[in-house]
């Protein structure tokens, strides 16, 4: 296994402090790096873990925070907490750039090599840093299919790969439709992988506390996307190396 090192990444947003975890592949050399992030709930070991999984590929990866060191396991706070952000595009965005800004600042990271990857609310931000122009190779996203507004998306100048369960009754077939209606109009290289029997956040291992109806752990699709998930940036950050 390669020797990776990581540490916490502390920035402001949303008003709040904010408490990343940056993991660090081995050398001094720059390298591409992925900005990661999570799922309504809030950053934990799952998504740390990721990062340091994406770490030992040969990434710089940020797995950023959404709530200020928090983990919202109680899903009325999180949903009092995520609806207004997911309906507000400038939040989103805010929050987004101060974590890449936060990726971008760190010198092992290649500036010019960068991905956004997210799950759910995580995957909604990266989402609306490609519509609002931001310079990245790739976007990926899952179980955040969000739409934004109108003629924005003709400003993402990257691949989209977007993942969902195919029974996932929070990103139901009529939002993934206008999805990629929204991705097709505006000429976006844009790719939609429907897990058949997955539910809402299928992705992610189970939990001891309470979640939302719809949500599940499918282990096989799990793998099959966090595959996806490296093909894409394997495709868009280092294929040209």
């Amino acid at each position: 296994m390669t020797t990776i090192t990581t540490r916490t990444a502390e920035y402001l947003a949303d008003g709040l402090t904010m408490i990343g975890h940056l993991a660090l592949p081995a050398g001094a050399d720059r390298r591409p790096a992925v900005l990661l992030g999570p799922e309504g709930t809030g950053l934990s070991d799952v998504e740390r873990r990721r990062a340091d999984a994406l770490a030992e590929l040969g990434y710089v990866a940020l797995a950023f925070d959404l709530h200020g060191g928090r983990y919202l396991d109680d899903p009325e706070e999180m949903l009092a907490r995520c609806l207004p952000l997911l309906a507000d595009p400038d939040r989103m965005r805010d929050i987004g750039h101060a974590a890449l800004d936060t990726l971008r600042a760190e010198p092992r990271t290649d500036p010019d090599r960068i991905a956004a990857v997210g799950y759910g609310t995580g995957g909604a931000i990266a989402l609306e840093l490609g519509r609002a122009g931001v310079d990245l190779r790739a976007i990926g996203t899952v179980n955040g299919l969000i739409t934004g507004r109108p003629g924005e998306a003709a400003r993402i100048r990257c691949p989209v790969w977007a993942g969902v369960g195919s029974e996932d009754p929070i990103m139901p077939p009529a939002q993934r439709e206008a999805f990629t209606v929204e991705m097709q109009a505006a000429g976006v290289d844009w790719r939609l992988v429907v897990y058949g029997g997955a539910l809402h956040a299928f992705h992610h291992p189970p939990v001891d506390h309470a979640a939302l109806p719809g949500v599940g752990h499918h282990p096989r699709h799990a793998q099959r996307a966090w595959h996806d998930v490296v093909g894409l940036l394997t495709e868009c950050l280092t294929s040209a190396e």
